[in-house]
């Protein structure tokens, strides 16, 4: 025969009791916590990483030139038959005197042609040039060929630009595209902004730099 507990030590009778409090003293947590205290939002953190300007080395771009194809051969002559009789040319006698000196004509004179000579501009200085506006204004440029929306193009054109004392683009050159149009649209772009021109030593100088161009579709 089982043995029965003292109910004042059985802890099994209290476990509904126990359970009801303790749920009653949740809710009234919740409830004066709702109540009393202030609601927090988060706030929103846009993080914007700065744009910077990556200087890439120069890529020699290499080209196969195919050999010229060799000339035609000179067509062979072919005397056509013809009735016309040749009438009798006489050549008159004409006297050369060997012994007289001929003066040679001068010479013409020399034309010195004057060639431009192309400014130096550095690689490295001490403050390098930077789109006035940033990477963004060049980017705000860009017109994206249709050809490259239809077929999906995208990628980093990388241009070299070649900035002079006045921070003025003297030219542009392609280092690295992704063609489909969008070499040439990042060139004009490139080619159209205005620089706060490289220093050296303080003083404005002639500083090439690379800059990257994003194509990418919405």
């Amino acid at each position: 025969m089982a043995l029965k507990k003292n109910p004042k030590v059985d802890l099994k009778l209290h476990y509904r009791r126990v359970f009801k409090i303790s749920l009653i003293i949740a809710l009234a947590f919740l409830i004066i916590a709702f109540k009393y205290f202030p609601k927090v939002e988060k706030e929103k953190v846009v993080l914007e990483g700065p744009q910077e300007l990556v200087e890439v080395e120069d890529i020699e771009q290499t080209k196969q030139e195919a050999a010229p194809p060799p000339p035609p051969k000179p067509p062979i002559p072919i005397e056509a038959p013809t009735d016309d009789v040749l009438e009798d040319i006489e050549i008159s006698d004409t006297e050369l005197d060997v012994e007289a000196e001929v003066t040679a004509p001068p010479p013409p004179p020399e034309v010195e042609e004057e060639e431009e000579e192309e400014p130096a501009f550095f690689v490295a200085v001490e403050q390098m040039p930077e789109p006035i506006g940033g990477i963004a204004k060049i980017q705000s440029r860009i017109v994206y060929p249709e050809i490259a929306k239809r077929a999906g193009v995208q990628g980093r054109v990388f241009v070299k630009a070649f900035v002079n004392k006045n921070g003025e683009v003297h030219k542009v050159e392609l280092i690295k595209g992704i063609g489909a149009g969008c070499d040439e649209a990042a060139l004009e772009a490139v080619r159209q902004t205005k620089f706060k021109p490289g220093k050296q030593r303080g003083k404005p100088v002639n500083v090439q730099v690379s800059i990257p161009i994003l194509f990418k579709l919405q």
